[in-house]
């Protein structure tokens, strides 16, 4: 399981033109799930994500998490994370889960997700989703649990 994180200061999903997720400071997260991944591993990563410092402390050292600062996560599913582009010119999703079995972990996700975490805003899976976001730092690094 592949989670990007990018630490905002504000973040939008939008599908047809409306807002259907929407964060103030927070992180966006980009997931993407591979053919591997379970509930196991999607607890581990809503516990890293959660936990993870990216976020400035008093001395302005990242040591705060999200949960810390009372920030929000956005999450939008991002198939594309799972692609191996090792070879060639043109990426190759035999990696990415498959469409049906990636939904029910993604709603899985989000639901673990929201029993942890109170500000917790989603795009649509699967669908064509434009995500704006002010980058804060910027800040943005790649998770990945097994």
């Amino acid at each position: 399981m592949l989670g990007l994180i990018q630490r905002v200061k504000k973040a939008q999903v939008d599908v047809n033109d409306e807002c259907v997720g929407k964060i103030e400071q927070g992180i966006l997260l980009l997931l993407g799930l591979e053919k591997a991944d379970t509930h196991a591993t999607a607890d581990k990563l809503i516990d890293k994500l959660l936990a993870y410092r990216v976020f400035a402390d008093e001395q302005n050292k990242m040591n705060c998490s999200v949960q810390q600062i009372n920030g929000g996560v956005l999450v939008v599913s991002q198939f594309t994370l799972a692609a191996d582009t090792q070879k060639g010119l043109r990426p190759s999703f035999s990696c990415a889960m498959p469409p049906l079995e990636a939904e029910q972990l993604y709603d899985y996700f989000v639901a673990q997700l929201r029993t942890k975490h109170e500000k917790v805003a989603t795009g649509i899976f699967a669908a064509d989703m434009q995500v704006s976001l002010v980058n804060d730092g910027p800040v943005t690094f790649i998770l990945k649990v097994n």
